[in-house]
């Protein structure tokens, strides 16, 4: 596992020393877990990093990678005698994935992120069963020449899943 993570930094650094046409960015996202997550996690966040190569006038391909974390809620429980409060566990990952963005207008764009989430370690809710998920996330943003905002939906699955509405910020060099 350690390898493959070494590996990926590894391609990013040396695509990002020798690629002409291209940008890095680095970044930052917030949300709220929906639907089955929402019961035993209160936000989503978490840093990302990704490099892009220009593959045409108005769209970008390349990969990504980051951390995310799952922000485990205190729930009560009543056995029917006593009551209890047990905190859910936080569950982390690295996601390993291709991005490919398309700008609608200078302004305007709408991209997908498809890969691997990399499970960091939790109590086995979810997608965290097995280790991790697949990974989707589409997103649909505000951009310049420097900076992104987006809004994207997030999706973790394997034989459960984890799901979120997050925003987030990209800074582009």
């Amino acid at each position: 596992m350690k390898k493959i993570i070494l590996a990926f930094i590894g391609i990013i650094a040396f695509s990002t020393a020798n690629a002409q046409d291209g940008h890095f960015k680095i970044g930052a996202h917030a949300g709220l877990p929906i639907g089955d997550a929402s019961n035993v996690f209160s936000v989503n966040f978490g840093v990302d990093a990704a490099y892009l190569w220009n593959l045409g006038d108005k769209f970008s391909a390349g990969a990504t990678t980051g951390y995310t974390l799952y922000s485990g809620k205190k729930n009560e429980f009543f056995d029917g005698v006593n009551s209890y409060d047990i905190k859910v566990k936080d569950a982390g990952f690295i996601p390993v994935a291709g991005t490919a963005q398309y700008s609608i207008t200078d302004n305007l764009f709408a991209g997908i992120d498809l890969g691997y989430a990399i499970f960091l370690g939790a109590d086995g809710v979810g997608a965290t069963d097995t280790g991790g998920g697949i990974l989707v996330q589409p997103k649909f943003g505000y951009q310049n020449d420097k900076i992104e905002l987006y809004a994207a939906y997030k999706r973790i699955s394997d034989s459960g899943s984890l799901s979120s509405l997050n925003i987030g910020f990209n800074y582009k060099f």
